[in-house]
């Protein structure tokens, strides 16, 4: 991933507390569009604070916006709730299907909104060519606070497609460990690059319709880096990891 802070998604001024107007999506969802208007400058400072991920290519060996895996991981098995209060079950509601899973809090101010709104705009350029082969899947790591309500209200801002999950603060843990995460820290967000209350994994996972994850997305991820990468892995192009510095 490259540094640069052009071509990024319009941010807004307050996302965890604003209340915007929708409009349809070109792929069915609802996204709303005013939500990405200043969190753009707080990424694109926090863009310029991280390291640069080495460069990774795939079967066309053109780099990939993301880090490709040491070694390919499996979909998580797990079951928690979804915003209609009824079990989700990951592996079998999204089995043959892409999807992206995030983990993360509806009142984070920084990470979780740009993440999201990021993936939501590009989803939207893209169309439903893309966005009807992918679920994006975001797990509260904030349970006690964030009730299917309050999550699908949330996501809603991004785009109604988007599937949200929760679950006991035990099944929460398991589920990040699952996915080979390691779990919130409600302690701080500093070590996460956040400036809210509960540190969590900020990257994006991406498993292919066979429940297979070989590149992750890093916060920071620009539009342009997923509307070039999606359509190449739905395309067939697969992540390959390289020692390439």
């Amino acid at each position: 991933m490259t540094s640069a802070v052009d071509d990024q998604p319009e941010q807004p001024e307050h996302p965890e507390h604003s209340v915007l107007d929708s409009e349809p999506s070109p792929g069915g969802g609802t996204r709303r569009p005013r939500l990405q208007i200043t969190l753009i400058v707080i990424g694109a400072l926090c863009v310029l604070g991280i390291g640069l991920f080495a460069a990774t290519r795939g079967d066309g060996e053109e780099p990939w916006a993301g880090r490709v895996l040491d070694a390919p991981q499996s979909k998580p098995d797990i079951v928690l709730t979804g915003t209609d209060g009824k079990p989700f079950d990951l592996q079998s509601r999204t089995d043959g299907r892409w999807t992206v899973l995030f983990f993360g809090y509806t009142s984070c101010p920084d990470v979780c909104p740009i993440n999201l709104g990021t993936l939501a705009t590009a989803l939207d350029t893209l169309g439903p060519s893309v966005g009807d082969q992918l679920d994006v899947v975001f797990v509260t790591v904030d349970p006690a606070t964030d009730t299917p309500d309050v999550i699908r209200k949330y996501l809603d801002q991004f785009d109604t497609r988007f599937v949200g999950l929760t679950g006991t603060t035990e099944q929460i843990v398991a589920a990040q460990e699952a996915a080979k995460l390691p779990p919130a820290d409600k302690s701080s967000g500093k070590a996460t690059g956040s400036s809210g209350a509960i540190g969590h994994a900020t990257q994006m996972i991406v498993y292919d319709p066979n429940g297979v994850a070989r590149i992750v997305y890093p916060f920071g991820t620009r539009q342009s880096d997923w509307t070039r990468d999606l359509p190449r892995l739905l395309g067939g192009d697969v992540p390959k990891h390289t020692n390439a510095g």
